[in-house]
């Protein structure tokens, strides 16, 4: 009973545990879902249960979601970290059917990401993980937790400590000198940002996954871009997990003028096709806005402002004068893309220019759009996506975007400090 008790205290410090560590499992499937964005949470069906001298715990989910799972020491625990999971109101300590378990802790640890923690009574190891469809149910997510030795529970605790920086929130960009508008002066530091990576495959169609090919299209983009004076960053290189933030800390730290985030999502909705250009909205612009928004949502404010000891009234309203300026430049790097595919003959949505709430273009500083460059739900988009001749097409109807804008936009610049 003390444990139990016990238990309460350390729910209350586990929470505030953000640090993530290596992952001992390895991430289970990503299934693109085009109607239920986010996987639901069955406690009825779930449980954390002896299995013998183990541990077996199991989770009832509507659909399956990238997730993974290693062992902190002090106190020894389990951690699960499972991505689009909504555990509600679910009442942790219910789902601890098991004498081995101290404490189980529910609740998310940041936007898109949920952690269970279960407080072990010894060393354990992870001897199954595994995340298996069962009928019109959905998935189990099942782990198997056997006994250890304390030597080889604490090689394997230790084991998470050198990938520990690839699941904390990123460490703000260094405060130097004010990003200054573009005027011309320098080639434009354009930010690529290839959607999705890793644990998050993004969309999926037919064989073809939306991670892998908007790293192709970013590395092809980004030849195309610096082969016409530009000076294009990627925020990531290979297949791998970058967190919302750090794409945005990534932009800054480079002195980005420009940040593209590129998608080719999977959605039924209205039987999307074509090319669609999003800029940032409170609420999106329509349904299906909103869909992609919430997957693919999945802190530095200001370059060169350290706003972190200031009044948060302060931050907002010189943030809000940030935005003031930046906004139209947005839409007017939108505008320039639609109408450089336009003219290029790139195939384009019905709706070209859309708004929605995505997180990756809140830097309220930095000029920021997201392309849709296809859809992978559609049939005819899957095709022009795979076609190198129409992805040179597009990439230079970007390159063309871009310089119409930089030399528009150069202009005012110069006119302001006037």
């Amino acid at each position: 009973m003390m444990a139990k008790n016990r238990a309460g205290i350390m729910r209350a410090i586990l929470y505030l545990a953000i640090a993530i560590l290596c992952a001992l499992g390895v991430a289970g499937p990503a299934l693109a879902s085009e109607q239920t964005p986010v996987a639901r949470l069955d406690a009825s069906q779930s449980s954390v249960r002896d299995a013998g001298e183990g541990i077996a715990l199991t989770l009832a989910l509507s659909r399956a979601v990238p997730y993974r799972a290693f062992l902190l020491a002090d106190p020894a625990r389990l951690i699960l970290d499972m991505a689009e999971v909504n555990s509600g109101v679910i009442d942790a300590d219910a789902l601890d059917k098991s004498s081995h378990v101290t404490g189980v802790a529910l609740g998310p640890i940041r936007p898109g990401w949920t952690r269970l923690v279960a407080e072990l009574d010894g060393p354990y190891r992870i001897a199954e993980v595994e995340e298996r469809l069962e009928g019109p149910d959905g998935t189990r997510l099942r782990l198997q937790l056997v006994r250890a030795t304390v030597a080889e529970f604490a090689l394997l605790a230790a084991a998470a400590q050198p990938d520990a920086d690839r699941w904390v929130l990123p460490d703000p960009a260094p405060v130097g000198k004010p990003k200054r508008r573009q005027t011309g002066d320098a080639p434009l530091v354009v930010v690529l940002d290839p959607g999705h990576g890793g644990i998050d495959p993004g969309a999926e169609a037919h064989g073809v996954v939306e991670a892998d090919l908007m790293l192709g299209f970013a590395r092809e983009l980004a030849e195309t871009l610096r082969a016409g004076g530009m000076q294009p960053v990627l925020t990531r290189e290979a297949d791998v997990f970058v967190p919302l933030e750090a794409r945005i800390s990534i932009a800054r730290s480079a002195g980005a003028d420009v940040f593209l985030s590129l998608h080719a999502d999977a959605l039924e909705e209205g039987r999307a096709t074509g090319a669609t250009v999003y800029l940032l909205a409170d609420e999106a612009s329509d349904r299906a806005s909103a869909k992609l928004a919430e997957r693919h949502d999945r802190v530095d404010l200001l370059t060169g402002v350290d706003l972190s000891q200031q009044e948060d009234s302060l931050a907002l309203v010189m943030m809000d004068l940030a935005r003031a300026e930046t906004r139209p430049r947005s839409a007017r790097l939108a505008g320039a893309i639609a109408d450089a595919m336009r003219e290029a003959g790139v195939k384009l949505h019905r709706h070209p220019i859309q708004k929605a709430a995505f997180s990756v273009l809140k830097s309220p500083d930095i000029p920021s759009v997201l392309l849709e460059i296809g859809f992978l739900s559609s049939a005819k988009d899957r095709d022009r996506l795979r076609d190198p001749e129409w992805r040179d097409r597009m990439q230079g109807a970007i390159l063309a975007a871009l310089m119409a804008w930089a030399k528009e936009d150069a202009a005012e610049a110069r006119l302001i400090r006037r």
